[in-house]
């Protein structure tokens, strides 16, 4: 069942090992001689066959995925598909249907929208798995109570007032609230300068498409938030990467971007996502200087608002230093996700654009929720919370790095956040973070893979720790675990470094 036949590697061609696999296995379930069904050989024992290292059999897997010709079951293996005939590639709608295929837009066949798809597809996760990917406060870290007392009362004193369409710009008492709480962190603003959104998430999909028209480009971390790769590739954006150095965005690379005709900057300087950086306060400077001489706007992403896990004083935010950043903000990660409440503090030159867009979208964010947080921000629950919350996600942070010291090889490093919710470990180039995320699900553990944030290549290779979601106890599990795995794994690929061995079989 698992054989496949001679397969020939050529290490005198041009072509990469692994696409020569590929080709190879492709050409046999073109012209039939594996049909659908057949499961391939494991990973490990194709590679020894043939005489090659296992990262080249996994990566022709993968790009044989990608095109279609197999599919991957977490725990059953690789499987050929149901490939069409040799020549026939039109859609087999049923008698009256649709060929749907044929009327997708580009935008909804984004690279990044399938990432997460392609990694999870047949995969189910074992019962109880320990949760480090999902970046969601654990329920017990939610203002449930004090939420809930906040929408009774707007219930009982506004009643249908509250349940109606709110003002494109959101509920005036909210902004002016979130005006004198952005204050604390040094960023001026005032109530027409707030444009309430669904969450962070639309602020930045209404500057996308207040900004772009499809085809432009905005430059963004190599390795950056999902969720914005999403957001800004639906768009018909242009994504163009710049890597990072010891203090963030490498000025190098942006001085050579000055003029690339990109329409804006996307950052998270207080804990970038996935790699948990915090740009320095001078890197920021810098940045703002930038901008002011290209001509190019910085859009700040400070989702890790007031989330500061050390006791040393934040750097100020890139929108304290200049009017013209666009500061994106949320209340969900630090109040409750299901809240989606989130603002754009927007110049003046954006404000009317942004309002009508905001409307066009969705007529506006749920007045009831904006109420609601108007009447937690003006209680004063706020402060309150983030007193109890701050110090839970410190012991979570370190519940999670004592567990991987356990069992951690010692060459490998995770990079301590000053702020936020997420802990980054760094891999060795020839460890495959997707082989990584298989092998700890396959422990009981999810985790996060660079491969689901990279743009192009990206230049971080590691995989993601989340520490809000699971207690302390289940936290310093997962360490454990993914300490585990990644010393087996290591082990294996120190064993297995050998010449590789080109033979017909």
């Amino acid at each position: 069942m698992d054989q496949i036949g001679p397969i020939s590697l050529n290490p005198a061609s041009t072509d990469p090992l692994y696409r020569q696999l590929f080709d190879s296995i492709a050409g046999r379930i073109e012209n039939g001689a594996l049909s659908a069904g057949h499961r391939l050989p494991p990973t490990r024992h194709l590679a020894g066959e043939i005489g090659t290292h296992r990262n080249t059999v996994v990566r022709a897997y993968r790009a044989l995925e990608e095109a279609g010709f197999v599919v991957s079951t977490v725990g059953r293996g690789t499987f050929v598909r149901d490939v069409p005939a040799a020549g026939d590639t039109r859609e087999r709608p049923a008698a009256g249907g649709i060929a749907w295929a044929s009327l997708f837009s580009e935008a909804s066949g984004a690279e990044s929208l399938g990432r997460a798809e392609r990694l999870l597809r047949g995969g189910v996760a074992p019962a109880g798995v320990l949760n480090l990917a999902r970046m969601e406060p654990a329920a017990d870290l939610m203002a449930t109570d004090q939420l809930k007392r906040c929408l009774d009362h707007v219930l009982r004193t506004q009643g249908p007032r509250a349940l109606g369409y709110a003002p494109r710009g959101g509920v005036p008492r909210l902004q002016t609230l979130i005006a004198e709480d952005l204050l604390r962190n040094g960023v001026s603003a005032q109530t027409g300068d707030i444009q309430v959104t669904s969450g962070s998430q639309q602020g930045l999909d209404l500057l996308a498409r207040v900004l772009c028209d499809p085809g432009d480009a905005v430059i963004v971390n190599a390795s950056t938030y999902a969720g914005a790769l999403h957001v800004l590739q639906a768009a018909g954006v242009r994504l163009i990467s710049v890597p990072n150095d010891d203090e963030g965005p490498s000025m190098v690379a942006m001085q050579r971007l000055a003029h690339s005709g990109a329409k804006a900057v996307y950052l998270m300087p207080g804990c970038q996502n996935p790699t948990g950086m915090c740009i320095s306060q001078r890197r920021r400077a810098a940045l703002v200087q930038w901008s002011q001489h290209s001509g190019v706007p910085l859009i700040e992403d400070d989702y890790v608002s007031d989330l500061h896990l050390d006791d040393a004083a934040p750097p100020a935010p890139m929108r304290a230093l200049d009017g013209d950043v666009i500061y994106i903000g949320t209340y969900s990660k630090k109040l409750i996700p299901a809240l989606r409440v989130g603002y754009v503090v927007a110049p003046p030159a954006l404000r009317t654009r942004l309002e009508l867009m905001k409307k066009t979208m969705d007529l506006g964010t749920s007045a009831l929720m904006q109420h609601a947080l108007a009447e937690f921000l003006e209680r004063g629950y706020l402060r309150a919370h983030l007193a109890r919350i701050v110090p839970e996600y410190r012991a979570r942070r370190g519940a999670l790095e004592e567990g991987l010291r356990e069992h951690l090889p010692p060459q490998l490093q995770p990079r301590r956040p000053i702020a936020g919710l997420i802990l980054w470990l760094p891999l060795p180039q020839q460890l495959d973070p997707e082989l990584v995320y298989d092998r700890c699900l396959r422990a009981g553990v999810l985790v996060m893979p660079s491969t689901m944030m990279r743009v192009g290549e990206g230049d971080e290779h590691g995989i993601r720790l989340a520490f809000c979601a699971e207690s302390e106890a289940r936290l310093r599990e997962g360490g454990v675990r993914v300490g585990k795995v990644l010393r087996e794994l290591l082990a294996n690929e120190t064993a297995e470094e050998r010449p590789q061995r080109m033979e017909v079989i």
